[in-house]
């Protein structure tokens, strides 16, 4: 997989994912059988976080190889990684339904992804 295709994919997946946790965030996490309470700050705050997320990976799709680039993709692999490890505390944890295993698979694949291109050794 491209550097580019990687990031369209996380700018894709954050633009259908920060849109309604931003707008209908008591919504979005029902489908998941989570109840918010009346508590929806927080989910905001996530919902502009993956607003963040979208336009960094949307703009830095086409960055050449640099510093710039890898402190991106770190960014991201932590961003990801630490977003598998909390989802997957909460799908064991009982709390939501069995769509939550959705988000803790492109977490992983996500962090996979950004981890691969850590890992690839680049050109002289």
């Amino acid at each position: 997989m491209k550097f580019k295709t990687l990031m369209i994919i996380k700018a894709i997946v954050c633009l259908s994912l920060g849109i309604p946790i931003l707008f209908f965030p008591e919504f979005f996490y029902g489908l998941f059988g989570y109840k918010l309470n009346g508590v929806i700050f927080p989910a905001q705050e996530y919902g502009a976080s993956l607003i963040g997320n979208l336009f960094l990976a949307w703009i830095g799709r086409n960055a050449e190889q640099s510093i710039g680039r890898t402190a991106i993709t770190w960014a991201l692999f932590i961003y990801d990684a630490i977003g598998f490890v909390v989802t997957l505390i909460l799908a064991l944890s009982g709390q939501t339904n069995a769509l939550i295993w959705l988000p803790v698979i492109l977490y992983l694949g996500l962090a996979l992804g950004f981890g691969y291109f850590l890992l690839k050794p680049t050109a002289p």
